[in-house]
């Protein structure tokens, strides 16, 4: 057992900052309380303990190629099966791939992340490829794969169905990359297998304003109608949401995933996030491909922040921000939850700093006054003191 003393705790789904101490032991969060001194006391002073963060979005596999085909359009660069990043991919050897991988998972150790959804290419082979990396790092991928027959206008249905089965055996479930390279049949199975096995699906949509007209021209749906029609649970991007989008992501409870500097690094826009709080969407966010941006999620987050305030021209508050990178992934009593939610919740795990919940925290330097603003604007990785995810603490940068 481990006992943090005198340091400041964001406990609790609103993130409510208090001054105690807080004791960690098998994995769990055993008491928080003025009171506990029990096992290795550490001193807390000047230190804050943060809920540990979840990337809502990544792509790891291209950790090898990182900013390759800087100035190419999205299509260029990432459109399956021919973009320049599969390209590259499939130049490379596994043991390289595997090397980058585990770079970057502790580089988002290192920035205080513990759990990471990762749209995985490569098939069984790379989900197979991320579970090995992952081996003996404190991080939890949340993995959902993806395969080429997908993508293969003469699939039969029969072959797809047997792949999306397989594939579901050995991860958390399916990421499409979007309805430009995938049909309707296509995501009705993997729907359907993901809801009969409480697994979590999702898709690419509205990335552009080109993919939601060419939508509409196409089906008279938007990309977003469309996956809610299909009933995907995770949408990425939706940075081109109609009015009617947001309402139908609201009224369904499905969750989005934003990756704002990665719009900004592809030229493709602002999400709308006022409109997003305003409907209270369940948002998080990500850093999708390494080979664009650093999966760092507090500079995420100041970007999103300080971007989202200059383009709004209106104050955002940082623990929204803040939220969508901890808690927002975890469930809550009070919500109105279906099965399928509940069991979106349960794979991500409880992030949530409460009595009897999984460890999953980070401990850092404070030193601003507003310790949301803290994590997002002024802590730097050497600030990073310790991390745990559950059964392993791990200390960072030598101090205690």
């Amino acid at each position: 057992m481990k006992t943090i003393v005198n340091t400041i705790i964001l406990k609790g789904h609103d993130l409510t900052p208090i001054k105690s101490n807080i004791s960690i032991g098998d994995g769990k969060i055993i008491e928080i309380s003025d009171e506990v001194f029990e096992g290795e006391i550490i001193d807390g002073t000047g230190t804050m303990i943060c809920p540990s963060f979840l990337n809502g979005h990544t792509h790891i596999g291209d950790s090898i190629i990182k900013d390759c085909g800087d100035g190419k359009s999205i299509e260029e660069l990432v459109k399956p099966p021919n973009g320049l990043k599969h390209l590259l991919l499939s130049e490379c050897s596994d043991d390289k791939i595997i090397s980058s991988m585990k770079n970057s998972m502790w580089d988002m150790i290192k920035t205080g992340t513990t759990h990471f959804i990762d749209y995985r290419e490569g098939s069984l082979k790379g989900i197979k490829l991320l579970k090995k990396a992952a081996i003996d790092i404190p991080i939890t991928p949340i993995v959902l794969g993806r395969d080429p027959i997908f993508h293969d206008s003469q699939a039969t249905e029969d072959d797809i169905r047997k792949t999306t089965l397989k594939l579901l055996k050995y991860c958390d479930g399916i990421g499409l990359s979007g309805f430009s390279e995938i049909s309707k049949e296509v995501c009705e199975i993997v729907t359907e297998e993901c809801i009969n096995r409480n697994k979590i699906s999702s898709i690419h949509v509205g990335e552009y304003l080109k993919l939601q007209k060419k939508s509409l021209k196409e089906t008279g749906k938007t990309e977003i109608e469309r996956s809610i029609d299909l009933n995907f649970k995770l949408l990425i991007h939706s940075t081109y949401p109609t009015n009617n989008d947001l309402n139908l992501i609201s009224e369904n409870n499905k969750f989005v995933t934003l990756c704002p500097r990665s719009n900004g690094a592809l030229n493709l826009g602002i999400p709308p996030l006022t409109k997003f709080i305003r409907e209270k969407i369940n948002m998080l966010i990500g850093t999708d491909n390494i080979m664009l941006n650093s999966p760092n999620l507090m500079r995420e987050m100041d970007y999103t922040l300080k971007t989202m305030r200059a383009y709004y021209k209106r104050y955002i508050d940082p623990k929204k921000i803040l939220k969508m990178a901890t808690v927002n992934g975890c469930g809550n009593s009070s919500n109105n939850l279906d099965k399928y939610n509940l069991n979106f919740y349960s794979t991500i795990n409880k992030a949530v700093i409460e009595e009897g919940n999984d460890v999953q925290l980070f401990i850092t330097k404070l030193t601003s006054k507003n310790p949301y603003l803290n994590v997002i604007n002024r802590v730097e990785t050497d600030d990073v003191i310790g991390i745990a995810n559950k059964d392993k603490f791990l200390y960072l940068n030598n101090e205690k």
